[in-house]
């Protein structure tokens, strides 16, 4: 039965064993995420990582980390995987934020029925909402300032 070569071993054109380290990370119809890996780190470098490590647990989340930052610097080659990283991490802040707007909100609503309750009147049950400018790039409600959560 022949073998056929993975990516990694197709790229440097010779055989593809069964002791491959490669083999499992690089399919021979993946031939661009090999290409990315070894133009990023080379050949040599990637299997010293791999052999530095014991667990295959470990082997497999290294190598995802590598194919993801040379799949990144492909796309984004003056900041790479920095530049997915930075906006990740701008939109969680941004949902933080708008979080803890929900949060306050909640309470502010909780308030006032609290104290409708007891006081035995019936409100209109509204809440305010903040407008967000999309000039400006904040919005403003009752003197507090939240962050536009639109994302252009």
């Amino acid at each position: 039965m022949s073998r056929v070569s993975c990516a990694a071993c197709k790229y440097q054109r010779r055989k593809c064993t069964p002791q491959c380290v490669l083999a499992p990370y690089f399919p021979a119809n993946q031939p661009k995420k090999f290409q990315n890996a070894h133009r990023l780190f080379g050949v040599r470098n990637i299997v010293k990582t791999l052999e530095q490590l014991e667990d295959e647990d470990q082997k497999a989340d290294a190598m995802k980390s590598i194919i993801f930052e040379s799949d990144m610097r492909e796309k984004f080659p003056v900041y790479g995987c920095v530049e997915c990283i930075s906006y990740l991490r701008q939109q969680l802040q941004i949902t933080l934020q708008e979080l803890q707007y929900v949060h306050a909100q909640l309470e502010i609503y909780r308030q006032q029925h609290s104290s409708e309750s007891s006081v035995g009147n019936v409100g209109n049950g509204m809440l305010m909402l903040p407008y967000f400018s999309s000039t400006e790039g904040e919005s403003t409600t009752q003197g507090a300032t939240y962050p536009n959560p639109n994302f252009d």
